[in-house]
């Protein structure tokens, strides 16, 4: 199926796909951080059920966001969410794992969408036409919904995270490589969730390894 990027979007290009009324935003969360499942959204909204203050999810407030999610699930047509995990991640490479999770969370809408936009400036491989569109989680109002509900599942999903393995602190930085998340690798190594491709987690793996060899 023919696909389409777009470095910026014209004016009219904006207006004829928000007419679209079967048009699905998407956008991940989580292609960043050292940990976790990539996670995907899918949003197709209700023209007749505004929702006000939609925008890119990591300009709002967590509190924000969450009132904002709760909205979207009640009022939009249909959302899904999909992922890809930690395996799949290692396996395939975050770009690769990341179009999977959205062809996954557009697999699950309800309806079927006439038009899919997608945030950024790469397509997963999908059966309608499709455009990518840079800075669309601020440009169009399904993608900022999309942003919005994947960030807050995947927030919710580290706060799971912090609960099973409490040392490395995952309610506080969500898997990003912080100062102190790095501290808690290098002291505890890698755990189940963490991203062994990724050269950090790597590294730390490594550094353990060694140390346990030095000292059994």
């Amino acid at each position: 199926m023919r696909t389409h990027k777009s470095a910026a979007p014209s004016r009219e290009a904006l207006r004829r796909w928000r007419a679209e009324p079967l048009l699905a935003g998407v956008d991940e969360a989580g292609r960043g951080p050292l940990a976790g499942p990539v996670i995907a959204a899918a949003v197709i909204l209700d023209p007749r059920q505004p929702i006000a203050g939609l925008a890119d999810s990591k300009r709002l407030s967590p509190r924000r966001r969450e009132r904002l999610h709760d909205l979207i699930c009640e009022r939009a047509l249909c959302c899904a969410v999909g992922e890809a995990s930690v395996q799949e991640i290692d396996r395939l490479n975050i770009l690769q794992a990341t179009l999977l999770a959205m062809q996954r969370a557009i697999a699950g809408l309800r309806l079927p969408p006439r038009l899919v936009l997608v945030d950024g400036n790469r397509l997963p491989a999908l059966a309608v036409p499709a455009h990518a569109v840079v800075r669309g989680d601020a440009l169009v109002p399904a993608i900022s919904a999309a942003s919005i509900v994947a960030k807050v599942r995947r927030d919710w999903l580290c706060q799971q995270l912090d609960e099973q393995y409490p040392q490395y602190g995952f309610a506080a930085h969500k898997g990003y490589g912080t100062a102190a998340h790095l501290a808690a690798l290098q002291q505890h190594g890698p755990c189940p969730q963490h991203r062994r491709s990724f050269a950090p987690v790597a590294a730390a793996a490594l550094a353990v390894r060694e140390a346990r060899q030095t000292h059994p």
